[in-house]
């Protein structure tokens, strides 16, 4: 029998040694909102703290997967109110346009916060990573101490479409997957199956969605290290073990040679030819920006990479480029957004670094 704190849009419960956090939007598929991740912070916290509570597991409501990212469409209005007032990529500084201080800030740092918490977590902390795990849903799971797969995983850092860069600590665990494989996905925002994820870095074990709910019965009275050798099986090999052309392409010292390198490798693979497509559809800044993000992180810690992260959406919030995306793929849904710049030649090296540099009393603080 277990004990119910709070349902919701999130839902807490703990069911014998095991605290349940259970993702409660599945119509939206379980996208986060501010007050989720609060909840789960101070319900981690609490836990922390419960001599009861051994480990800890999240999972998503539905049976489309556990989460598709943080609820950027309730963003969109906010962004809306406050137009670039020459029409270019980003409001002037100095305007009040872009001194005013946005709400979505605050959910940024707060989901941020709730990202470093399960990073930090002292108990075992189980992600199922079933389904569609994207964005946000990447920060809830994949920081966790022990983060599963199934056959049905599809998981992504799909930003750079909607005209923003890879966050949640995205970039930190990016920036550590072989090679280039990490910048490749973040900058493509390519799914990646349950095979890719592990041979990424970002999952640790291949369980069939079958066995779930047995997992999980069986998490709430022994310990993970025990449970989950059982359940573990091997998954078919990650195509991207082979992929030697990403490596070479990603190898550039810029986006615009790595497209011009891909346009000359899809001659012969035609994956490269269309991921050098691909990248053209992206938003032109945010995929320069996303590529310097990746690599930047090599060098940073978690908190870091974070403080990177939300500097970046500083400036995004204040972009044409987040709001046409964000219209273009979730409000009108016509999936044809009209990037500024409108191509990856025009990106000058000035636009790329202004995302980087901190705007005064808007510092992310990781307390």
């Amino acid at each position: 029998m277990g004990r119910e704190t709070y349902t919701g849009d999130v839902a807490f419960e703990v069911r014998g040694h095991l605290g349940i956090i259970t993702l409660n939007r599945p119509k939206a598929l379980n996208s986060l909102t501010e007050l989720m991740c609060e909840s789960i912070r101070i319900q981690l916290e609490d836990w922390a703290e419960d001599d009861a509570v051994a480990q800890v597991l999240i999972r998503g409501a539905g049976d489309r997967g556990l989460c598709a990212g943080g609820d950027v469409a309730s963003l969109y209005h906010e962004m809306v109110e406050l137009q670039p007032l020459d029409g270019g990529p980003l409001l002037p500084e100095g305007t009040p346009g872009y001194q005013a201080e946005f709400t979505a800030e605050s959910f940024f740092a707060t989901e941020y916060l709730m990202n470093l918490r399960i990073a930090k977590y002292t108990k075992p902390y189980v992600a199922l990573m079933d389904g569609v795990v994207l964005g946000g849903g990447v920060g809830v799971s994949a920081h966790g101490s022990h983060r599963i797969v199934t056959e049905r995983s599809r998981i992504g850092m799909p930003e750079t479409t909607i005209g923003f860069s890879p966050d949640v600590g995205g970039t930190y665990l990016l920036a550590r997957a072989p090679g280039e494989l990490g910048v490749h996905a973040g900058i493509t925002g390519t799914h990646l199956s349950a095979a890719d994820a592990l041979h990424l870095g970002l999952a640790d074990t291949y369980v069939p969605s079958s066995a779930l709910e047995a997992l999980i019965s069986e998490l709430t009275s022994a310990p993970v290290e025990q449970v989950l050798p059982r359940f573990a099986e091997q998954p078919e090999p990650s195509g991207l073990t082979e992929a030697g052309w990403i490596n070479q392409a990603y190898s550039q010292d810029s986006v615009g040679g790595v497209v011009l390198l891909l346009e000359e490798l899809g001659q012969s693979v035609p994956e490269a030819a269309e991921t050098a497509k691909t990248l053209r559809s992206k938003s032109p800044t945010m995929v320069n920006v996303a590529f310097q993000a990746i690599r930047k992180a090599r060098e940073l810690s978690l908190e870091g990479a974070l403080s990177q992260e939300y500097t970046v959406a500083v400036h995004a919030l204040r972009s044409h480029d987040f709001r046409e995306g964000v219209r273009a793929q979730l409000i009108d849904k016509d999936r044809d957004p009209q990037w500024s710049p409108a191509s990856l030649e025009l990106v000058d090296d000035d636009l790329v670094g202004h995302y980087f540099t901190p705007v005064p009393g808007r510092v992310l603080n990781l307390r």
